[in-house]
């Protein structure tokens, strides 16, 4: 697949089918993660991989919607903020490189046949807690992850002449 043949496929799955992703899948996936650039080459990321049934309901209850608890396996994408660049105008970049590598994993899973979906609004005071997490570590996303009950929604997207733009400067 090319690349954007990846990038057109992935959508936003909300509804997962109860079958259980191979090892090979998830070690491609992850490979593809760890290759992500990111600011300085910091890395500043841990990925915790949430598959026994115990732990998937507790993760569930800090996203309480009932598609969420259809997926197999979550990963919790974490920033290190011990680890993060900061430019010298004190602007962090943990968001920034969480944000890449976690679409890496996104566009990886979705070549592995694999659906995923970006969920940022969640309890994060309560997910640190499940996953014991350390004062410098945070929460930024959960990423459900499977085989696609469903089919993709068409996607709306702008067109190219509305998001770019060429300058010359002088």
């Amino acid at each position: 697949m090319s690349l954007l043949s990846i990038a057109q496929a992935r959508y936003s799955c909300r509804n997962y089918l109860p079958r259980h992703i191979e090892q090979d899948k998830l070690d491609y996936i992850f490979s593809c993660v760890r290759l992500a650039p990111s600011a300085v080459n910091r890395q500043p990321w841990h990925f915790h991989i949430v598959s026994s049934e115990a732990m998937r309901r507790k993760v569930q209850s800090c996203y309480d919607r009932p598609w969420f608890a259809t997926a197999p396996m979550y990963i919790v994408a974490t920033i290190l903020h011990d680890q993060e660049w900061v430019r010298a105008d004190g602007k962090r970049h943990g968001d920034i490189d969480i944000a890449i590598a976690t679409e890496h994993l996104c566009l990886a899973a979705t070549e592995q046949g694999l659906a995923t979906c970006w969920v940022c609004n969640f309890d994060a005071e309560r997910l640190a807690s499940l996953l014991h997490l350390t004062a410098d570590e945070e929460p930024a996303v959960i990423i459900p992850i499977g085989y696609a009950a469903d089919t993709p929604r068409e996607k709306s997207r702008k067109a190219l002449a509305e998001i770019l733009c060429s300058e010359q400067i002088n």
